[in-house]
């Protein structure tokens, strides 16, 4: 029974899991540029002074689908969707840098760009800070240019570059922040070649239909290991009530 019992709780622990990032998933199908949490398996040991006496399976979130989703044209001059596998960098709220593909850009008062999510946006010298412009536009190569306050239509000159990245190659993880990290430290190289599409957004890639069918399944497995609890628990009963029947 005690290997029946902790098999299960090691299922229901992992269904958990699952369960939270369906959820989490399901709840940014209509966040611009989220990626998809992915659940996986991988085997946990009982260490032991003797022997390793049994493996659990421990479910958690170890990867995104990086599937591109589809994009809407806003007309918006601060929206952008990013092309292929580049990412935009910005300043997570550990003060170091991290990635993501959001990319519908918001002007504070101060003049610093952020994400919709509040995150700073990272230029290639900085912190993005756009001064006070009549126009604001971003090529496709991500350059920030602007029409000071005032100049006239032909004045428009460069402040900035978006710091554009790939992860191409690199081994990259989601935070609960829903921002992107390498798995070991350190930063993702610059891509020169990194191409956007202004006036646009990226969607979220969840797909809606398949989460839901995820969602009941993990349901169904839930009340399956709650039955072999219970079929554990009346078993250990029965032996017990065995053990206290009268010597003849």
């Amino acid at each position: 029974m005690d290997k029946m019992i902790h098999s299960s709780l090691s299922a229901m622990q992992g269904i958990m899991a699952r369960q939270t990032a369906i959820a989490n998933n399901m709840a940014n199908a209509a966040t611009t540029g989220f990626r998809a949490e992915i659940v996986n398996a991988k085997a946990k040991h009982l260490d032991s002074e003797q022997l390793d006496s049994r493996a659990l399976a421990v479910e958690r979130v170890m990867s995104a689908d990086m599937t591109a989703a589809s994009v809407i044209a806003t007309g918006r001059s601060l929206d952008i969707a990013l092309n292929g596998d580049a990412m935009l960098t910005v300043q997570g709220p550990d003060g170091e840098p991290a990635y993501t593909r959001r990319g519908d850009l918001q002007l504070s008062d101060s003049g610093l760009v952020t994400t919709g999510a509040g995150d700073p946006v990272l230029g290639e010298g900085g912190p993005l800070i756009i001064p006070p412009a009549d126009q604001i536009s971003i090529a496709k190569d991500g350059g920030v240019w602007i029409i000071p306050r005032g100049a006239a239509a032909d004045e428009i000159q460069q402040i900035d570059r978006l710091a554009l990245v790939s992860f191409t190659g690199s081994d990259v993880v989601k935070g609960n922040d829903n921002l992107f990290r390498v798995r070991a430290g350190g930063a993702l190289p610059a891509d020169a070649d990194a191409r956007l599409t202004t006036g646009s957004l990226e969607g979220s890639n969840v797909n809606m239909t398949a989460s839901l069918v995820d969602m009941i399944e993990a349901s169904r497995a839930w009340e399956t290991q709650v039955k072999l609890l219970t079929t554990a628990k009346d078993l250990d009963s029965s032996g017990a009530s065995l053990m206290q029947l009268p010597n003849s």
